[in-house]
């Protein structure tokens, strides 16, 4: 008796991947959250040149210089994923700005056919970040003070070009800022426990 040979079956295709749900019930609650940390950054630099405000001599030589910070925009890459109406996807990618070229294997969600169905989702979900902390070099103003071991021959002390009323009107700004933030933060989180009672 001979036993016939074994035809491997080809396998089914394997079901698309789902893309990963939108961040969008929390999305409020992580840009106020971003808002709060670049603050808080921010009053931590403020609080140090308001400390060393008459700080003449620093370990790299020289008056302190005044340090400042700058912010940047986080942008959310928004990405794509075209299901056609049968289940197979049709295109994944970013969307390209207005005007810019579409690369090549991106089906922008214009130009799918009739009768699917875009996804969109964020990698990010945005907010704001501390770019970089710097340092002022303007220079600080001269004082005449012959005894200071800074002095120079002519007795005058270069002093950090940290400027009192401009540091605490940052501050003040950096602080009003902050408090909007924590009060975004409340509101969208109030929000969410109203959506779960619900």
């Amino acid at each position: 008796m001979t036993i016939p040979p074994i035809i491997p079956q080809a396998l089914p295709p394997a079901p698309p991947q789902r893309p990963e749900p939108p961040r969008a019930m929390f999305s409020a609650l992580a840009i106020a959250a971003s808002g709060l940390s670049a603050q808080r950054v921010r009053m931590d630099v403020i609080a140090q040149n308001l400390a060393n405000a008459e700080t003449t001599k620093t370990p790299q030589g020289g008056p302190y210089q005044r340090r400042t910070v700058t912010l940047e925009a986080v942008i959310p890459e928004t990405i794509t994923s075209t299901t056609a109406s049968a289940g197979s996807p049709v295109a994944t990618g970013a969307i390209p700005a207005p005007g810019a070229a579409v690369p090549a294997g991106v089906v922008p969600p214009a130009a799918v056919a009739y009768g699917s169905t875009p996804i969109e989702m964020t990698n990010d979900v945005g907010g704001v970040r501390v770019a970089s902390i710097g340092e002022d070099t303007s220079e600080g103003a001269l004082v005449y003070n012959p005894g200071s071991p800074d002095a120079d021959k002519n007795g005058y002390v270069r002093m950090p070009n940290v400027n009192m009323t401009d540091e605490l009107m940052d501050l003040m700004n950096a602080r009003r800022i902050y408090e909007a933030n924590a009060t975004v933060f409340q509101v969208a989180r109030a929000m969410l426990h109203k959506a779960i009672d619900i």
